[in-house]
């Protein structure tokens, strides 16, 4: 393992109902071993060096206790949206965890979003928080397809191991959802798909389904993306630049008609799937998630 310099840990973050509410983002790791091919954490513009190597940052929770002291209010934390909280190494560094006991500790929410099953090791220290603070985790999962799934993200648990994540932890009383993106648009995209995600995650106990019916493509993850299709599926690459050129925001073709069925759809299974309503629900669970124990 690598481990590199870091300054602080708790970033502030403007609350938004565009995408999931916190008050402050924690990267404890830089980089991701997953391998997604669609990854847009992998563009240019974000600088990581070497993007597919794990690197942990030095003295993460020494930091991460410096900063939660000198914060006079509390909030919810958000984790995991430029590198997995759950990568392989953290089952030895323990970094996530420890970093969530001090969470417990000092009073704040977590919001976790991952594609590791390795999140239920910690449902113990969750429920503790979820006493005294939201906590919502979003389990990625964009294909019911587990051999599509080892394909667009080949060092990932399975899709369906993934679903069998979100109904442990919903068995626990956690706030868990599924987070369908992104949107590969001519790969995952079509009505039956989502259908069949919609209905996994109702199944699973999820609370919530979130699609961005497209994907992001800019200068870094373009290339590793159109270099991915060439060699999984040849001739799908001219279809993209046909339709977007060098666009940054791939919407799925008939996207208006995709984001009413997943309305209707989760509608018919009582599942929420609008930023605003999700993040008023993670909001009202303080208290009650933990109710089972």
């Amino acid at each position: 393992m690598e481990w590199i310099p870091a300054k602080a840990i708790l970033q502030p973050s403007k609350p938004t109902d565009h995408y999931l509410r916190c008050d402050f983002n924690m990267n404890l790791y830089r980089g991701c071993s997953h391998g997604c091919i669609y990854c847009d954490s992998r563009s240019a513009c974000y600088q990581i060096e070497r993007f597919s190597d794990v690197r942990a940052k030095e003295n993460a929770l020494d930091l991460l206790e410096r900063d939660m002291r000198a914060r006079r209010k509390r909030g919810l934390i958000a984790t995991g949206a430029m590198s997995d909280p759950y990568n392989p190494e953290e089952a030895v560094l323990e970094l996530t965890r420890g970093a969530l006991i001090l969470a417990d500790r000092f009073g704040f929410g977590v919001s976790i979003t991952t594609k590791s099953p390795l999140v239920t090791r910690d449902i113990d220290v969750l429920t503790r928080i979820a006493r005294h603070s939201s906590v919502a985790v979003h389990m990625t999962i964009t294909t019911p397809d587990d051999a599509l799934c080892r394909i667009i993200e080949p060092c990932v648990a399975a899709s369906s191991e993934r679903f069998r994540t979100i109904k442990e932890l919903a068995g626990a009383g956690i706030f868990a959802g599924v987070l369908a993106t992104p949107t590969l648009p001519f790969l995952t995209d079509s009505i039956a798909d989502q259908r069949r995600m919609i209905h996994l995650a109702k199944e699973a106990g999820a609370k919530s389904f979130m699609t961005a019916c497209g994907m992001t493509l800019r200068s870094g993850n373009r290339e590793y993306y159109y270099a991915a299709l060439d060699r999984h599926f040849p001739g799908l690459r001219e279809r993209y630049e046909t339709r977007y050129g060098q666009a940054y925001a791939c919407g799925v073709p008939d996207a208006d008609a995709l984001w009413h069925f997943v309305q209707k759809e989760c509608e018919r299974n009582d599942l929420l799937c609008r930023f605003k309503d999700i993040n008023d629900a993670v909001a009202r669970q303080v208290g009650h998630q933990s109710s089972l124990f």
